[in-house]
C-alpha cells in the first residue's frame, strides 16, 4: 500500500524536441496513447497537451502531460509544463540534444522545476558509445539548471531496454516530490480542458494542487468569482467520490461550457494565498540559465513580454524594475487567476525566448498612496516569505508592503502607520486644547475623521473597505483611552494629564444656549448667550466641539437642529427644485433664516442654484 502520507498523485510533465520519442515512451512505459487528436495520430507528432498515467503494484500512481516538441507550439508546452510537479526530458540517442531540448530545458528552469529525470531513446538505433556520449551530454546541461544531479537514463520504446529502470526512477521522483505536495495551499485545478458530455453538462480537466475536492463542493472560478459546483468527479476515467490531487476532471455546473475557457482556475477559500483575478501582478524575477548562448540582459521598463501563467498565457508589459532588476510590476491585457507563490515564464513575443520565471509576490500590487511604500526591504521581505511558504509571514509582509490591508472584515495597519496615527491622535487632542483651552475636549466624530483623513495620507484605503478603516481607527482611540494615553468624558477626547477644563456652572450654561439654539428659527446668538447666561469663552468652546454651526456674527443653531433642516433642504430639493419661499413654509420660519442655510448648502456643494431654485449638488450625499 502506499504511504497514506503520500497519497497526493505527483504530475510528471515530459519536455524535449519534435520527434525524440516523448509520446512512444510514455506508450512503453504506461501503455496509453497520449496523443488524444486524430491529427495528432495520423501526422505522428503531438499538436496539444496530452495525458497517461502510471500505476504501480502497490497503489502508487503517476499522472503524465505529454507536451508538443516544436517549436511553434511553445505555447502548447507551457500550458502542460505550467502545473506540474517534476520533469522527464527525452533526448533521441540518434540526434542528441536539438533546439527545443535547450529551449524545453530553460523553460523547465524558468519554473523552478528541480525534481525529475532525463531518458535518451532510441537506443536500440545507434552503438553503445554514441549512448554514453548522448548521456555525458545531458548530464553537463542539466548540471547548469535546476535539474542538476537528476539521473540519466537510456532506453528503447521499441525493444523494451531500460523501461523497467526507467519506471524505477519515476517511482524515485514521486518518493522525493510526493512529501513536499502535502501542504501545497491554494486549492486549484488551472484549467487545460472544458468541454460538455451530453446529458452530463460541463467537464473541465486540469492538475488538481494543494487540497482535496469530493462531491458537491462549492468552487469558485477565477477570474470572475462565478460559483461551481462539482456534480461529478473523474480520475483516471473512474468515477471516484473525491480526489486529493494530480489529474482530475470535474462535472460541473454553474457556470456554462461556453464560458470555461483555458486558463481558468477553480478555487475555493481565501486567505493570503487565496487565488484572485487580476490584470496586474508583482513578481519576483528569476534568472534563466541559458543554454548555448551568452547569458539574457534582464527585461527592462515598459518591455512587451508574453507571460504563461498557470495554464494561461497572456500579453504583459513591464511597468516598474525595482531590487536591482529584481523585482517587477507587470501590467497584462486583460485579467488572469494567480496567487502568491505562483510560478510562470516570460518569454519575448517575437523571438519566443525565454526571459525570465516569475514567482508572483502580490496579485493586488500597491497602488495610489501605498505605491512609495514599495521600497527594497519591504519587496525582499515579502519575496523571502513566499519563498519560505509561511502564510503568516507573507500576510505580515503584504501588510507591511502596502501599509493597510483588510484580512477577513478587520483593517490591519503596518507597525509604522499604526504609531504615525498614534502619534497624530495626540496631536490632534494637544492642538484643540491650544486652539479652545475652555473646550470639554476635541469630540470624539472630529477625532475619528481627522485620523480616517491621516490614514489615507499613509494607505490607498479602497472604497470597500471604509467599514473596516473606520472600526480600525475606533478601535486605536479605544486603546490609546484604555493604556491611559488619552482621557475620554463621554463623547470628548482629553489629555489625561488636564483636568477637565470647563467648570460646572459654564458646562451648565453652554447646555442651556445648546438647547434654545435647537429650534428652527433661533433668537439672535448674542441675546441667546445673555439669556442663558453664557460667557463668550462658553460660546467659542461649543463651536470649536463641533457642538453649533455659526452661519453668521448673530445667526447660530444646534448643530443636530441645523443638520435636520439642512437634510429637509436635500430631500425637497431631490424631488423638485427648491425655491426660499418653499423651504420658507415648510419649515415654518423666515427668509432670515432659509437664505443663510440655503447659501451655505450651495457654498459646500450640497445644493446647487438654478433659475427654477436649488436641486442636489456635486457634493450631494447619496439618496438612502
Amino acid at each position: 500500500m502506499a504511504d497514506p502520507a503520500l497519497e497526493r498523485t505527483v504530475v510528471i510533465g515530459t519536455a524535449g524536441h519534435i520527434d525524440h520519442g516523448k509520446t512512444s515512451l510514455l506508450r512503453a512505459l504506461t501503455g496509453i496513447n497520449a496523443d488524444r487528436l486524430p491529427e495528432e495520430r495520423a501526422r505522428g507528432m503531438t499538436i496539444d497537451v496530452g495525458y497517461a498515467h502510471l500505476a504501480f503494484d502497490d497503489g502508487v500512481e503517476l499522472d503524465f502531460v505529454d507536451v508538443p516538441g516544436h517549436d511553434r507550439l511553445i505555447g502548447n508546452m507551457l500550458v502542460g509544463a505550467g502545473e506540474i510537479d517534476a520533469a522527464m526530458l527525452v533526448v533521441a540517442a540518434d540526434d542528441g540534444p536539438r533546439p527545443q531540448t535547450l529551449e524545453h530545458l530553460e523553460l523547465l528552469d524558468a519554473l523552478g522545476i528541480d525534481a525529475g529525470i532525463a531518458v535518451v531513446t532510441k537506443v536500440d538505433m545507434v552503438d553503445e558509445a554514441r549512448v554514453a556520449a548522448v548521456v555525458a551530454e545531458l548530464e553537463t546541461l542539466l548540471g547548469s539548471t535546476a535539474l542538476a544531479g537528476s539521473p540519466v537514463l537510456a532506453a528503447s520504446s521499441t525493444t523494451g531496454a531500460g523501461i523497467e529502470a526507467v519506471r524505477a526512477a519515476l517511482r524515485g521522483v514521486r518518493d522525493r516530490v510526493a512529501p513536499r505536495l502535502a501542504d501545497d495551499p491554494p486549492l486549484r485545478l488551472a484549467v487545460d480542458r472544458a468541454f460538455a458530455v451530453k446529458g452530463r453538462g460541463a467537464v473541465v480537466t486540469g492538475s488538481l494542487r494543494g487540497g482535496s475536492v469530493g462531491e458537491g463542493a462549492a468552487l469558485r472560478r477565477e477570474p470572475g468569482g462565478d460559483r461551481i459546483r462539482v456534480r461529478a468527479i473523474q480520475v483516471h476515467n473512474q468515477a471516484v467520490p473525491g480526489h486529493a490531487g494530480g489529474r482530475t476532471a470535474l462535472n460541473t455546473t454553474g457556470v456554462p461550457v461556453e464560458a470555461l475557457r483555458r486558463g481558468d482556475v477553480l478555487t475555493d477559500g481565501g486567505g493570503p494565498l487565496a487565488v484572485q483575478g487580476t490584470d496586474h501582478l508583482l513578481v519576483d524575477l528569476r534568472t534563466v540559465t541559458a543554454l548555448g548562448a551568452a547569458p539574457r540582459r534582464p527585461p527592462r521598463r515598459d518591455a512587451a513580454l508574453r507571460l504563461h501563467l498557470g495554464t494561461d498565457q497572456l500579453d504583459a508589459r513591464m511597468r516598474r524594475v525595482a531590487v536591482e532588476a529584481r523585482i517587477a510590476l507587470l501590467a497584462l491585457e486583460r485579467e488572469t487567476a494567480a496567487f502568491r507563490g505562483a510560478r510562470g515564464v516570460l518569454r519575448e513575443p517575437a523571438s519566443g525566448a525565454v526571459v525570465a520565471g516569475v514567482t508572483v509576490l502580490d496579485v493586488r500590487p500597491p497602488r495610489g498612496i501605498s505605491r512609495r511604500r514599495m521600497t527594497a526591504d519591504r519587496l525582499e521581505g515579502l519575496a523571502g516569505a513566499i519563498e519560505r511558504g509561511d502564510p503568516v509571514a507573507i500576510e505580515d509582509a503584504t501588510v507591511a508592503l502596502h501599509g493597510a490591508r483588510v484580512s477577513g472584515r478587520e483593517l490591519r495597519v503596518a507597525p509604522d502607520v499604526r504609531a504615525a496615527l498614534e502619534a497624530s491622535a495626540l496631536e490632534l487632542v494637544a492642538a484643540h486644547h491650544r486652539g479652545a483651552p475652555m473646550s470639554a475636549g476635541l469630540p470624539l466624530p472630529r477625532a475619528r475623521a481627522g485620523l480616517l483623513k491621516r490614514l489615507r495620507s499613509l494607505a490607498t484605503i479602497e472604497r470597500r473597505d471604509a467599514a473596516a478603516a473606520e472600526a480600525a481607527v475606533t478601535s486605536l482611540v479605544d486603546e490609546l483611552v484604555a493604556s491611559g494615553r488619552l482621557a475620554r468624558d463621554g463623547d470628548f477626547l482629553r489629555d489625561p494629564m488636564r483636568e477637565q477644563a470647563v467648570p460646572r456652572e459654564l458646562h451648565a450654561a453652554m447646555a442651556r444656549l445648546e438647547s434654545v439654539l435647537s429650534v428652527p428659527a433661533p433668537p439672535a446668538l448674542g441675546d441667546a448667550a445673555r439669556a442663558t447666561g453664557c460667557p463668550p469663552e462658553g460660546v467659542r468652546a461649543l463651536q470649536a466641539e463641533g457642538r453649533i454651526v455659526r452661519l453668521g456674527p448673530d445667526l447660530a443653531w444646534a448643530t443636530t437642529e441645523f443638520h435636520r433642516l439642512a437634510g429637509a433642504a436635500l430631500e425637497r430639493a431631490r424631488v423638485e427644485p427648491l425655491s426660499p419661499a418653499a423651504f420658507r413654509d415648510a419649515t415654518g420660519t423666515s427668509r432670515r433664516y432659509v437664505l443663510a442655510i440655503l447659501e451655505d448648502l450651495d457654498r459646500r456643494g450640497i445644493l446647487r442654484r438654478t433659475e427654477a431654485g436649488h436641486v442636489p449638488g456635486p457634493r450631494a450625499p447619496a439618496a438612502s
